[in-house]
């Protein structure tokens, strides 16, 4: 190969990357949250979050999620979805997490 070839590989190569880390920085700056922020008629807070999650073992997860102050207990497995225990309402404000 020439050494001409090699520079130009290099080059586009470079080129390449820097578009994949411009796209990211963009997506991170304006993503998908504050886009969705934006799309909301209301503006208002979120209506959906996690509350807590604990794994009960390596296949299985209960997860604690509150949608419109209601929280609702659902287990996950590999296989199922299922629904615990729904209408809890909470007695102590919990921070919720951001669902990603």
């Amino acid at each position: 190969m020439e050494a001409t070839s090699i520079i130009k590989a290099f080059a586009s190569l470079a080129f390449v990357l820097a578009l994949i880390l411009l796209f990211s920085h963009v997506l991170r700056k304006y993503g998908s949250e504050k886009m969705m922020a934006r799309i909301r008629k209301d503006g208002g807070e979120k209506r959906l979050g996690v509350v807590e999650a604990a794994m009960i073992d390596g296949r299985r997860k209960l997860v604690l999620i509150r949608r419109d102050g209601v929280e609702h207990l659902i287990l996950l497995s590999p296989d199922k979805e299922t629904v615990i225990e729904t209408g809890i309402h909470p007695t102590v404000e919990a921070k919720t997490w951001k669902v990603e």
